[in-house]
Parts: structure tokens; sequence; C-alpha cells
């Protein structure tokens, strides 16, 4: 059962917090967009109870594994690689390539279009045992394949064009596009990238369920926390708590001019969640002039940098924690000099102990300046409660973005700097 609670009740109780007269004259607002979602429901909404997905992708993640594989390169951009680093990040040791006993290959993800990364993960990987796996729907997008051609031609030159083809697989759209097209003429090992489903709603697709396989994470609870998600949601409609968040952002932005929603994770494992939220909340609703502005952070680390800022800085921010109960491991702090009062207080703690009440102090200080801010508890690290977090902020975003009066499934707005790029880079038709 997943264990995944959401508090708000520092948006409703602290200084210039909402009220309940608010909150009850958008409820109606509310309850058709909940209503629009599980009547005609999203591809996303439909990917948590998708078996074929689910099997396609552990079957894939066993040829691999049972290849003898010593390196897996997942190549995609934006949601095709947000979510899997995330769940990868969340859910893998913190130095998961360095173990000597994993269980799997090592993971390289090739995001960004930057020449010394890629270079770097061409000097570290093994040619003879690498398999790589590219992900896009379309197949045109230029970072994504620009790597995938260095890395193909990489794998090329030392398996030949036979030993290529067997370890290469394509995530991408079932019926279209430039990369199905290769896949075809190549026969490519291929898994489906739903149509009705964009990137950045995908990672419970093979998108992330394929990776997360082959670094041998448990995909099955991580479908159940999210199909457990969706079932609260077809049960508690409008009363479900990510829906609630949708409202209190939304109003926080609109009558508040609270524009800024900070994530801020009290665990380094959650770092790449953020960066994951961060796009499928601005991509989503950042349009036609509206939307509020994500922002990632983390615990403590931020309270030395950034903290300052949300405690006295401008009014324009809500701060959502997002604080984990129990933690994977944790550490005792030995004793030691017990005769410097600014040092010996700590032993005897963890620094499990120590991190969480940081946490709860942020909380405590936000509430006392009058900073709103709201509280994702997670019982723990597990792929059951990470499946059903994501799921809910799925569902919080596409809400919102009824909320909004936007449609959350497009992305107008980065269309324009890759038609340049394609006229920049010389593709045929995007020259004018």
């Amino acid at each position: 059962m997943a264990d995944v609670t959401f508090d708000y009740r520092n948006l409703l109780e602290v200084e210039g917090g909402l009220t309940g007269r608010e909150l009850e004259e958008i409820s109606p607002r509310l309850r058709a967009a909940v209503g629009t979602l599980l009547e005609d429901p999203p591809g996303f909404m439909r990917l948590p109870r998708t078996r074929e997905h689910l099997e396609a992708s552990l079957e894939v993640a066993e040829r691999v594994r049972s290849d003898g594989a010593t390196d897996f390169v997942h190549v995609g951009i934006g949601g095709s690689a947000l979510g899997p680093m995330a769940l990868h990040r969340a859910l893998s040791h913190p130095f998961y390539n360095l173990l000597p006993d994993r269980g799997g290959p090592r993971l390289h993800f090739a995001e960004n279009a930057d020449p010394a990364t890629l270079s770097g993960i061409l000097d570290v990987i093994e040619p003879e045992g690498t398999w790589v796996n590219v992900v896009t729907k379309s197949g045109s997008t230029a970072e994504t394949m620009a790597n995938f051609l260095v890395i193909r031609g990489a794998l090329a030159e030392a398996l030949g064009d036979f030993g290529y083809q067997a370890r290469t697989v394509v995530t991408t759209d079932p019926e279209k596009g430039f990369l199905k097209r290769i896949a075809d003429r190549e026969d490519l090992v291929t898994l489906q990238v739903p149509p009705e489903v964009g990137g950045r709603f995908s990672v419970l697709s093979p998108v992330g369920l394929l990776p997360a396989a082959v670094a041998g994470l448990d995909v099955e609870a991580l479908l159940a926390g999210a199909a457990r998600c969706v079932e609260e949601l077809e049960e508690q409609g409008a009363e479900h708590p990510a829906v609630v968040g949708a409202a209190m952002h939304h109003l926080m932005d609109a009558s508040r001019g609270r524009n800024i929603r900070v994530m801020m994770v009290y665990a380094d494992a959650l770092e790449r969640l953020a960066a994951w939220f961060v796009q499928l909340w601005a991509e989503s609703l950042g349009k036609d002039g509206k939307g509020s502005t994500p922002h990632g952070a983390v615990g403590t680390t931020d309270q030395h940098s950034q903290l300052q800022l949300y405690m006295e800085g401008p009014q324009d921010k809500v701060i959502e924690i997002v604080e984990v109960r129990e933690h994977p491991r944790d550490v005792g702090i030995p004793g030691a000099y017990e005769d410097l009062e600014g040092v010996g207080y700590l032993s005897g703690h963890t620094v499990g102990e120590l991190l969480n009440v940081e946490c709860d102090a942020t909380r405590r200080a936000l509430t006392g300046a009058g900073r709103p801010n709201a509280t994702i508890r997670l019982g723990s690290l597990s792929a059951e409660n990470l499946g059903y977090l994501m799921q809910a902020l799925e569902v919080q975003t596409a809400v919102a973005g009824a909320l909004y009066g936007v449609n959350p499934y497009d992305q107008p707005g980065v269309e324009a700097g890759k038609r340049i790029t394609y006229a920049r880079m010389g593709r045929p038709g995007y020259r004018a």
C-alpha cells in the first residue's frame, strides 16, 4: 500500500493564506475538471493499468541483462530522459555504476547535446558489451538523434552492423516517425511510446519502465502505486489531495500573485524528481501568458543557498517540501569533541534524524515568517510510493491546466526554436 500524504495546512493557516470561501468558489470548476479526466481519460491515466507496456519492457530488459551487458546507454531528452533519470536516482544506489555487484549493466543517460558529456560516455563504456536505447516519438529530435548517431557509429565500429543492430532498442511511436522507419529498415528491437501520451507524461510507459527494469528496479510496484492513485481519484473525485493541491496552487498564483512554485526535496535521491516535475509543470501550463514558474531545490543543501530568499525575499513563492520519513539507510553520528558545545551535541543522533529535523525546522520557520508552504510526505523511498507520487503530480498538472484554461498536453512555445535549429543545421524544408 502506497504511503504518500499531502499536507496543505500551511497554505490555509499561514498569514495571507487561502480561505475556505475561495476553495468553495472554485469547487465547481474543480469537479468539472476531474469529471473530464475520469470520463475521457488522457493517455497517461491509462498507463498504470496497461500490462502490455510492462510485459514488453520486462522482456527487453531480460534480454539486456541475460546478454551480460556491461553498459546500457539511454538516449533521450526532456520527457524522454527526465522521468527515467528520476526513477534511477530515487530508487537505485547513489553510486550504482561503481558497485561491483550491482546485478546489471551500468546506466548512462545521453541527454543534452554536450560533446564533453557524450565523449565521456564513450570513454567509459565497453562497446563490445553495450546496449543503446534511443527514445523519441518523432525520430527527428535533433539532440537525441545526434547523440544516437555518434553512439551508433561507435557500436557499429566495434561490433559491426549486425552486432550493433542486435544491441539497439528503439522506443518510439508505433506507427510513424523517422525512428520508426529506421527501426523497420534495420530490424531493431522496438518498444512503443503510446501516441496519446506526451513525453513529459510518459514515465510509466516503456520510456521509463525499460531503463528501470534494466537497473533491476521493481517496476511492478511502481505501476501498482500509480494504479492506486488512479483508484483513489476515482473514489474521491475532487476531494483527492492531488486535485485539491491543483486548486490551491492555482489560487496562490491567480489571487495572491505567488507565481513561483518551489519543490524542495529533502533527499538527494529526489533531486531528479524535482527536475522532472519542473518540466511537467512548466511545459504543461506555461501558455497564453498563464502558468506559474516551477523551481527545484534540495534540502538541506539549499537552506544554505536559497532559504534566505524564501524567508525574506519577495512574497511571490509557494514552497512545497517533499519529506521522507524513513530513509533507505541511516548513519549514526559517533561521539567526539564533547568538550566543544558547538559540535558535541550531535553525538548520539543520526544523519537521517538531522535531515528530518532540519526539514521540520524549515517548515516551521517559513510558517512563522508568513510564507505559505505545503508538504508531501513519503513513508519511504519505495517504488510504490514513487509511482503514486508521480501519477498524482501528473493528475494535479492536468487539473491545473483546466483551471488555467490551457491545453496541458501540447508545447507550441518550443517549436519555434526547433524550426530555427533545423534550418541552421541544414534540414531539408526548413531553410526558409
